[in-house]
């Protein structure tokens, strides 16, 4: 198995431990995360440092990967581009569990992570760290953009296109060929029968659009 590292060590980097134990293609060696003390675990997993100290950690423990193990989106995607940038050599690695079911003709970039139980049918296309939650199902021929999520429970028609950095929360149901813009936030059970503008809270069965959303605004 390769070395990895996860950039992250709290309830979502939990998840993401679990996956890559139960995947077996990987080692964990440690975690990474700036907001802790080098020495503090996270279910027997070890704080190595923060991202700068990445380069060196690469040539000490010849790691072959790394996972960003963070729950919001636009977080998740700054870091991302942090670790990049701090160190280039180092890809990002996907993770998805054994029990999540793969459809033919499906693409998952780099970075992703897929969850117990999640359902991605044929041809569908999911981009650069994005997250499909537990038990969550994407349908035919659907797309999910860059650093966009799908929580625990959300199902999708088929032909549906969730926008980059857009978060659908848990139970909600989105109707065949549905786009989700860019950034938007779609509230927890809500039934989605009509597009959802980019930038955009929207919530409630029917779904309707409730305020403007900032590039960044905490939802979780």
């Amino acid at each position: 198995m390769q070395n990895i590292v996860l950039v992250g060590s709290s309830g979502h980097a939990k998840v993401v431990i679990d996956i890559v134990e139960q995947q077996a293609r990987y080692r964990i060696v440690g975690l990474i995360d700036a907001f802790r003390q080098v020495g503090e675990t996270t279910l027997g997993y070890a704080v190595l440092g923060s991202e700068p100290d990445l380069p060196a950690l690469a040539a000490e423990h010849d790691l072959k990967g790394v996972i960003v193990a963070i729950g919001d989106n636009s977080v998740r995607a700054k870091v991302t581009a942090k670790v990049a940038e701090v160190c280039a050599s180092l890809p990002f690695v996907s993770a998805v569990h054994p029990s999540a079911s793969i459809g033919k003709e499906t693409t998952i970039d780099a970075g992703t992570v897929v969850m117990a139980g999640a359902v991605i049918n044929p041809a569908c296309r999911i981009g650069r760290g994005c997250i499909v939650n537990t038990q969550a199902s994407l349908d035919h021929d659907s797309v999910m953009e860059d650093f966009s999520s799908l929580a625990p429970g959300v199902t999708t028609g088929g032909n549906c296109h969730i926008g980059s950095h857009a978060a659908v929360s848990i139970g909600a149901v989105l109707r065949h060929g549905i786009a989700i813009g860019e950034h938007s936030v779609v509230g927890a059970g809500s039934l989605v029968l009509s597009a959802v503008e980019a930038f955009s809270i929207t919530y409630g069965s029917p779904a309707r659009k409730v305020r403007d959303r900032q590039p960044g605004d905490k939802y979780l």
